[in-house]
Formats: C-alpha cells, sequence, structure tokens
C-alpha cells in the first residue's frame, strides 16, 4: 500500500551531479518521498542554471565537486534569484562542510547515500522559513584621505584583488579601493549577478560586452568609461561561463 501525500506543501526538486549512477539513485530516492512533487536532474552545472532560470524549483541537490561550474559557485549564483531555491549539498568527501553551512546550505549528505538522511534533507528543507527578497541595490561606502563617496553596487563592473583591498572597477571608468576581500564578495554579491571568473576578479556578468578566445584564453570585455576593462577567465571555467554568459544574453 502506498504511503498518502502529505496534505501540506510539496516540493519540487532539481537534482545535479555528474556522476550518472549517483544521479539515478538520488532521483530515485526522493521519487518515494511523499513530500515531493517533482524531481528533474542534471549530470551540467550550466544547464542546471538554465533550468533554475526557467522553471520554479525549491530545493536543490547539488554535488559540490564537478567539472567547470561547482556547487558551491552554482549555489553562489543561484543567491541572486529573487526566490532562492534552498540546497542541499551532496558529496563524497566532508572537507566542504564548513563552506556548506556558511552558504546557509539546508543540509550536507555525503555519499554513499542512505534514504534516511535524504527524507531528513527534504524535512529541514520544508521547515525553513522563506528566504527575504535580496535588496535591488546597495551603496558602497568609499573612504579616501577624509572624503566619504557612494558607489551603486549596480554600477560595478569588476572586482579586483588589490592585497588587503579590493578595487571596484565602474562604469564611468572609475577605479574605487575598498577593504574587504575577493571572497566575501564573490559570496555577498553573487545573488545579484556577480561571478568569480578568476583568483582575482569578480566580475557582473549582466556588463559583459563581449566574450573573447584567442590563443587559448578566454577574455570578458567590459565597459570602462570611454574604453574598456579586459578581465581574463581562469582556463578551468571557459566554456561553462561563456554559455552561462550567452544564455543570459
Amino acid at each position: 500500500m502506498s504511503t498518502p501525500a502529505p496534505a501540506g506543501p510539496r516540493l519540487r526538486v532539481l537534482v545535479v551531479d555528474d556522476e550518472q549512477p549517483v544521479l539515478d539513485e538520488l532521483v530515485w530516492l526522493l521519487s518515494r518521498d511523499p513530500s515531493v512533487d517533482v524531481v528533474r536532474s542534471t549530470t551540467s552545472g550550466t544547464k542546471a542554471l538554465r533550468i533554475l532560470e526557467e522553471a520554479e524549483i525549491d530545493l536543490v541537490f547539488l554535488d559540490i565537486a564537478m567539472p567547470g561550474l561547482s556547487g558551491v559557485e552554482i549555489a553562489r549564483l543561484v543567491r541572486r534569484f529573487e526566490r532562492r531555491p534552498l540546497v542541499v549539498f551532496v558529496t563524497a568527501h566532508d572537507e566542504h562542510a564548513v563552506e556548506a553551512f556558511e552558504m546557509n546550505a539546508v543540509d550536507y549528505l555525503l555519499k554513499p547515500l542512505r534514504e534516511e538522511r535524504v527524507r531528513e534533507a527534504v524535512r529541514r528543507a520544508l521547515a525553513q522559513p522563506e528566504a527575504p527578497a535580496p535588496n535591488p541595490d546597495e551603496r558602497i561606502r568609499i573612504e579616501l584621505a577624509g572624503v566619504t563617496r557612494f558607489v551603486q553596487r549596480s554600477t560595478v563592473t569588476d572586482v579586483e584583488a588589490q592585497g588587503d583591498y579590493v578595487r571596484l572597477h565602474t562604469l564611468d571608468g572609475g577605479a574605487h579601493l575598498v577593504r574587504t576581500t575577493l571572497s566575501q564578495v564573490a559570496d555577498e554579491w553573487a545573488e545579484h549577478g556577480f561571478v568569480r571568473v578568476h583568483r582575482s576578479h569578480v566580475v557582473a556578468l549582466h556588463h559583459v560586452r563581449e566574450v573573447r578566445q584567442r590563443g587559448g584564453r578566454t577574455t570578458l570585455v567590459l565597459p570602462d568609461g570611454d574604453g574598456v576593462l579586459e578581465v581574463d577567465v581562469a582556463r578551468r571555467l571557459h566554456r561553462d561561463l561563456r554559455e552561462l554568459i550567452h544564455d543570459r544574453a
């Protein structure tokens, strides 16, 4: 006799894992949970972002270690969504646990998966309060030689690591030093379309004008006053980032 569906809300779930056997197992386990309505799946981080932008998804099970976009990088991107899906990380290793929970993940599952742990993750997701909508824009405070200026985040095109500071490049060609770390910017601004493309750069994807490829290099072209700013992309992100930018365009 089948278990009756619960009276409360049922979740629309997306599973992302580059290992097909693990993906199939997790889809099967979730399909047996009466609290789950629909289960979609993909082995590609880029395709996962497409699904998340096109469909209504409540909960994402993300493998952390994947080629191209990792599960953590995908989680940072989806945090910019107006209606943010909840995230459960799935991995064969436990060294990413602290980073996962710093990103407010609902749960952290270790492979091999057990049905009771998968169901517990679903229960935790159902118990989560609805996330507040992100701030549409933010004024960044700039202190220089006793003068305080403010820059709108929406005008920032590129954030460049500069020792203990970052340099904000803006649409008008400005460059402003702010005392923070590039990792902090990548985490806090991910929900607003900023992506770490290199160990020294976080860029605003919505400001990218061109994607250039030559000699095995991928370069993003951004507006910079009357000129342009060119930012190199880390080799491991070449294909996924190109696809992501073209999809958004």
